[in-house]
């Protein structure tokens, strides 16, 4: 701590995920000396990879869209954009396995023409809607690119009762509104605010043609959270870290704060806490916000993953969703992994798993080593070389219908103290995306209240 120039703009930044690297980045692009402290030995948050073996995990797939504009800007940032490829034009295979005639495949897809009728022609050929249920899709969706997101009442509204009100059936609902809902909101239509899936909705799929391109890692989550963040960062000047968990903070009567850990303190004009809100809450000083207790009625909603490892290939597509089967999404993971010799690995990713987050491995392994062989023949007879689970238990906040009122801004009503993480008011859903995006609003903040205002990154966004 001796040493430096103590009339130098300091910021600590307290958590290592998208959200806390993001804020470090422009703090120290802005010019501000910037320490970053992050509890785990690693940086990436919940989107990170481990060994297993001769195996590099990821805990989860995580993907992105092509209307990730903050996830986009991130990825350029620590040079890693080449290695999360986007799709040319969307394009999802979806496998429906509970027809009576047998399983069938069918593809959400993309045009080039503009908006709407760039999904008019893959709609048209969907084959798991009737003409009627097809024709009121569109009805809904042009009853939603006239919705405002940031309208409070959307919020008081749950998805399902929404889409009931446009004539949706339950069969639209499973076959298309939560096929991609439940990916992008962790929760089932009945447990969801309208304001976020109207959001999640109208920038994917209504703002522009290829807003709803996917894109993810073809590299582990690893690669790019950590190792080349953490490269971005230090180039950039930022002191790093890990295995430093703060455990109070408190502010001087100078203005100036103290980010105490186990081992020492660390002083600053400018506290980012980038960290889960039960985490916030417990850091907050007195009245930095009105009622803090609002924090702690965010709650978590889980993520499951399936990781299989066959002693063949048994999936011929990076990835497929499922309809009509209790699994959700199936990606290939071979060539990510590492994976040598022959076989495949395949991640099976299961949002809103409330019913199975705490079932044993033996249990799953039962309920879903059956559905894998039914949806996907090549797999009956195969060896399995491994089988395991990983458990997000605290994955995302539950995007509950009222849950807008309970996401505090980035300010707060302490001078130098700010918020980040997904769970804040960032206007998306618990995803990198708005990870990234409140890492944006902290560090803007910040900059704007210490009179050093920096050009922001997105425009759109500023």
């Amino acid at each position: 701590m001796t040493g430096r120039n103590p009339r130098s703009s300091r910021a600590v930044v307290v958590g290592g995920g998208l959200a806390g690297v993001t804020s470090a980045l422009r703090l120290a692009d802005a010019g501000l000396d910037v320490t970053l402290l992050e509890g785990r030995p690693r940086l990436g948050g919940l989107a990170f990879s481990f060994r297993r073996g001769d195996l590099s995990v990821d805990n989860g797939q995580h993907v992105y869209l092509r209307c990730c504009t903050g996830y986009r800007w991130f990825l350029d940032r620590i040079e890693g954009a080449h290695l999360a490829p986007l799709q040319d034009r969307l394009d999802v295979p979806v496998l429906d396995v509970g027809r009576p005639a047998g399983p069938r495949l069918g593809r959400l897809r993309r045009t080039g023409l503009p908006v709407p009728l760039h999904l008019a022609g893959g709609l048209a050929a969907y084959p798991h809607l009737s003409l009627a249920e097809k024709a009121g899709v569109a009805r809904a969706a042009l009853a939603l690119g006239r919705l405002d997101p940031a309208d409070p009442a959307l919020d008081g509204v749950d998805f399902a009762t929404w889409l009931r009100r446009q004539g949706q059936s339950d069969r639209t609902i499973e076959a298309l509104w939560d096929l991609v809902g439940v990916a992008t909101l962790n929760a089932t239509a009945p447990h969801a605010s309208m304001g976020l899936a109207a959001k999640v909705f109208k920038t994917g799929l209504l703002s522009e043609p290829g807003a709803a391109d996917i894109g993810w890692a073809a590299v582990p989550l690893g690669d790019l959270h950590d190792t080349l963040a953490r490269k971005a960062l230090e180039s950039a000047g930022v002191e790093i870290h890990v295995r430093t968990r703060a455990a109070f903070l408190t502010r001087a009567e100078d203005g100036r704060w103290t980010v105490g850990t186990d081992g020492e303190g660390f002083e600053a004009d400018t506290v980012v806490l980038a960290v889960p809100q039960g985490e916030t809450h417990r850091l907050l000083p007195d009245g930095a916000l009105d009622d803090p207790g609002r924090l702690l009625e965010l709650t978590d909603s889980p993520i499951l993953n399936v990781h299989v490892v066959y002693d063949r290939k048994v999936l011929r597509r990076p990835f497929f969703a499922a309809i009509g089967s209790p699994v959700q999404w199936v990606f290939d993971r071979t060539e990510s992994s590492g994976l040598q010799g022959a076989g495949q690995y395949v991640a099976v990713s299961q949002s809103a798993a409330q019913d199975e987050i705490d079932l044993p491995v033996a249990e799953l392994r039962k309920r879903y080593l059956p559905e894998l062989e039914r949806l996907l023949p090549a797999a009956r007879g195969a060896g399995i070389r491994d089988f395991f689970v990983t458990r997000e238990r605290t994955a995302t906040f539950a995007p509950a219908p009222g849950v807008g009122r309970l996401r505090p801004g980035a300010r707060t009503r302490a001078p130098g103290l700010l918020l980040a993480g997904a769970w804040t008011a960032t206007g998306w859903p618990a995803t990198m995306e708005g990870a990234v995006r409140s890492g944006f609003s902290a560090a803007d903040a910040a900059l704007q209240a210490l009179g050093r205002p920096h050009e922001h990154p997105l425009q759109e966004a500023a």
